[in-house]
This record gives C-alpha cells, structure tokens and sequence, in this order.
C-alpha cells in the first residue's frame, strides 16, 4: 500500500502550540472488555472541557490565523494573548459553518484569545449547541436545511463581511484553514501513538468515523507516517452519507443524496478534498453503519463504563461490532474513538 507522508500536516507544531495551551491534556487510551475481546478506546469526550475532538483542530487553527494575521512569528498561547490584548483595532472575526462541535472549537479558540466569531448552523443540528456557542461568546445564525447550505452560507458572509473563513472541509481554492484544523487532529495520533508504544500493545484496526473526514484522514496520515506497527485503517461513514467510500470508488470526489442521519455531525454529503486525497491512499476500507447501530453502539459503550456519548460518537465501535465475528481474536485488539460526548454536557 502506499504510505503518504503528507509535508502540510506538522505534527510537531501542533504539538508545540498545545503543549502551551492551557485546557490542553492527553485523553485517556482505555482497554475495555466488549463480548469475548479487548478493544482499545480513545475517549474524546472529554476534551479541553469541549468534550469532542474537534476542538484540538478548530482552537490550533484560530490561534495559526491570528499569529498570523498579527505578523507574529510565535502561536504561544500567551503571547498570542497579549498581542491580541494590546492591539489598537476591532478584533478579528471568524466565521464558519458547523454541524456542531467544530462551531464550538472556534467559537472557544476565538473567545480565548480575545477574537470575535460567527457559526452557521443548519436547521439539522440540535438546538443544544446553539446556547452552548452563545455562551463561548458567538453570534449563532441559522442557515439553510442542510449542513451543506449552512457552508454556503457562511462562504457568503465571509465575502461579504471580510471575516476570516475557518471551515474544517476543504475543496478547490479553499484549502489552507481546514489544513491547519487537520494539523490540530494530528495531535490525538500522536498522543495514541506515545501510549501504545509505552505499552507495547499495538491495535491490529483502527476505526476512523468521518463527516468530511478531516479527522479520519489526520490519523490515518499520521498513523501510516509513524506508528511502529501498521494496523488496518477502517473508515466509517453513515449508510445516508458514504461521501469518502463513493468517492474512493470513483477515484475522484462525488457527492451523494440521503435522507437525515441521527449521527449529525457525520452526516456529510461532500468529502474534504484534503481528506480524500489522504484517505484514497492511506485507508484499507470504507464502511457504512445504519443510524440504528450506531445507537446502539452508543448505549454498549455507557454500559461499558464509558463517557456517555452519541449515535456520532460511537460510529467507529457501530463498526467494530458489525466486524466483529470475522476480526482475530486477542492478543491483539482493534482500537476505536469514541469521538464525542452527549450534547447536553
């Protein structure tokens, strides 16, 4: 298989900036028993006090585009910080579409370091986030019916207002900010990394759940770039939205039709262009799971003592147990993300 090495993903960077950022702390890697196997978890539902993923990605590329927007050669949380402080001006605003976690990501970043923000959200994504953004300090609008309506949106507002677009999918002519919020991402497979190695015990799957696969792709290039034992990369997608695995199949990037999926924050019609050209290369499989077993997924993983999470969150175990009765036994064991926590926390 072909193993990228992709230059624009600097781990060592994103690393350096949240080694100094001060929510930043490793999320546990867990070993949890699931029937008659072992199955590693990295539990993201508590992240930065965010409780998702995301916001290692969106928080790293807002402080990126402000270092540099303030002609700064450091992202050092701290002196960020003053600069911002010190400046003679209106703050910067960004604006994004989000199905949920990223708007939180940036509405945190935006909010630490003294910077304004605006998140479009489409009528799908639950109203739980909305007061959870206006309490980081964003102007909430909602945009369309669709996840992909409220991007068009806010590309709109971007060019209208002058505000500082930071979407975390990418396509033609649009690539530098989603490329930072993957360097963000990069740090969860390094922390991984770090704790497998330590051990001694390396998965023999991963399962990477993906929206427009910003994430999947941020692993899985890392994974294939560094980890000393190369597992099979599993990506997971919902059944109403395999926007990654129709376009591996194409060879090229394809939209797709469906109905809603309960998994909303990966219920993405469109692949990142980034992401694609990762994932086409570096992922072994692309699978679907139904809206059915990811919830189901979600309630296994509560009764395993987990972090309560969602139909989202849960989607790369929806996998795993879909797989499971064809995957080896232990010593080894296949290893997932549990992505997000519940909405309400």
């Amino acid at each position: 298989m072909p193993q990228p090495t992709p230059p624009h993903l600097d781990a060592d960077r994103a690393l350096l900036f949240h080694g100094g950022f001060p929510r930043y702390r490793s999320t546990p890697l867990l070993k949890r028993r699931l029937g008659d196997r072992d199955v590693l978890v990295k539990d993201e539902t508590g992240r930065m006090g965010l409780g998702a993923f995301k916001a290692i990605g969106g928080t790293y590329a807002v402080a990126v585009l402000l270092a540099r927007a303030l002609g700064l050669e450091t992202t050092e949380a701290s002196s960020l910080r003053t600069a911002m402080s010190a400046r003679g001006e209106a703050p910067p605003t960004f604006v994004c579409a989000s199905a949920g976690n990223h708007g939180m990501a940036v509405a945190f970043g935006a909010q630490h370091f003294g910077a304004r923000c605006r998140i479009h959200l489409s009528d799908t994504v639950p109203q739980a986030f909305v007061g959870r953004l206006e309490a980081l300090g964003a102007e909430v609008v909602r945009s369309g019916a669709t996840y992909e309506e409220s991007i068009a949106a806010a590309i709109a507002d971007a060019e209208a207002t002058g505000a500082i677009h930071l979407a975390d999918g990418s396509w033609p002519g649009y690539t530098e900010p989603p490329r930072l919020v993957m360097e963000g991402y990069t740090v969860m497979a390094e922390e991984m990394r770090a704790d497998l190695a330590a051990s001694g015990h390396w998965p023999s799957h991963v399962y990477l759940q993906a929206g427009v696969g910003g994430m999947a792709a941020a692993v899985a290039a890392m994974i294939r770039r560094t980890w000393a034992i190369q597992p099979e990369i599993v990506v997971v997608e919902p059944e109403a939205a395999p926007c990654l695995r129709d376009s591996a199949r194409a060879g090229e990037m394809v939209k797709v039709d469906g109905p809603v999926s309960t998994m909303g924050r990966l219920d993405c019609k469109a692949p990142s262009m980034l992401a694609f050209e990762i994932l086409r290369d570096a992922a072994d499989r692309f699978v679907t799971v139904t809206d059915a077993e990811a919830g189901e997924a979600a309630r296994i993983a509560g009764a395993a003592g987990l972090g309560a999470t969602t139909p989202s969150g849960a989607a790369g175990l929806a996998a795993l147990l879909a797989d499971d009765a064809t995957l080896a036994k232990p010593p080894t064991a296949p290893l997932v993300i549990l992505s997000e926590g519940a909405e309400a926390a």
